[in-house]
């Protein structure tokens, strides 16, 4: 995710990386070389008497412009879908760094050895930001967890579930030992219940995209929208028509590609989520819950 001042607005609008320009840049030229092509056939054509300059193949404005309405609707609708897809996943890791926080800081209170929990979700959070990414290995992940705990999660096809029932059994293991009553166990584990809430909604998120009948249409329509715009300009707007089309088909283009990119907030562009600075923040914050002064006068005190 590109962190940007919004106070600087020359800065924003000249920028290159994190925009749609990139993305869109080569269907715009292709769009302007097109309508060149149209504006020159039009001129030739109009000048050796072929074609007429009253109304160039027939195509009414009008129903021309409604078309692009309806366009820029669809457009709307693909935009806030995306952001919506986009805000949700932020929400969920935002759930996971305060529920992950408010674990350890509990568990710090009241369990011997927090620090392996800490390790666990850090392990935890690593895993399913790496599965969110598209990769099905621990990377990082391993140097937080026991070579136990990699052989038994090595079986799930889910790495993230395996830490999340090996976090379970280590609560469970607390409440035998009689450091946490059955209120306190129970506590502990609707905060990892939270975790894995928030995992299955992310991993909705990674796992559905907008039905395909919405993108194919809306692609469609700028694809008939966009082809036949140098016809209707031509007459108009003479040798401005492909001037025009390329800056419509970059606000088209651009503004679509800039839902395709948000629809994923988890993948590794410049506009998606950033999941590495969520890892470190969780990592950081535990770890210094589980070793703060407090959790080592308290189990002095406790025994």
């Amino acid at each position: 995710m590109i962190a940007y001042d919004p106070y600087r607005w020359w800065k924003s609008t000249f920028s290159w990386r994190g925009t749609a320009l990139p993305l869109a840049l080569s269907r715009v030229l292709i769009f302007l070389l097109y309508a060149i092509l149209i504006q020159a056939l039009y001129e030739y054509g109009a000048d050796a008497g072929w074609i007429s300059e009253v109304n160039f193949l027939g195509i009414d404005p009008a129903g021309h412009a409604v078309l692009g309405s309806l366009i820029g609707f669809l457009i709307v609708f693909r935009i806030n879908a995306s952001n919506t897809r986009w805000w949700e996943g932020r929400t969920l890791w935002g759930a996971l760094i305060n529920n992950s926080r408010n674990l350890v800081r509990f568990a710090s209170q009241h369990c011997s050895e927090p620090e392996e929990l800490a390790r666990l979700i850090t392990g935890y959070v690593m895993c399913l930001r790496r599965g969110l990414q598209g990769f099905r290995d621990l990377g990082e992940a391993d140097l937080y967890l026991s070579d136990d705990v990699v052989q038994r999660i090595s079986r799930f096809g889910n790495l993230p579930t395996g830490i999340s029932q090996v976090m379970s059994e280590w609560i469970t293991a607390r409440f035998r030992r009689q450091q946490l009553d059955s209120i306190m166990l129970r506590h502990m584990e609707e905060l990892l219940n939270r975790l894995v809430d928030a995992q299955g909604g992310c991993e909705r998120i990674q796992k559905t995209p907008l039905p395909f009948v919405y993108v194919a249409m809306i692609r469609q329509l700028i694809l008939i929208y966009l082809l036949t715009l140098p016809v209707v300009l031509c007459e108009r707007c003479g040798w401005w028509s492909p001037v025009l089309l390329a800056t419509i088909s970059l606000g088209m283009f651009g503004l679509e590609e800039a839902g395709v990119e948000t629809e994923d907030p988890f993948g590794l562009e410049d506009n998606c989520l950033d999941l590495v600075a969520c890892t470190m923040t969780i990592a950081r914050d535990t770890a210094q819950l589980a070793t703060s002064p407090a959790t080592e006068t308290n189990l002095s005190e406790g025994s």
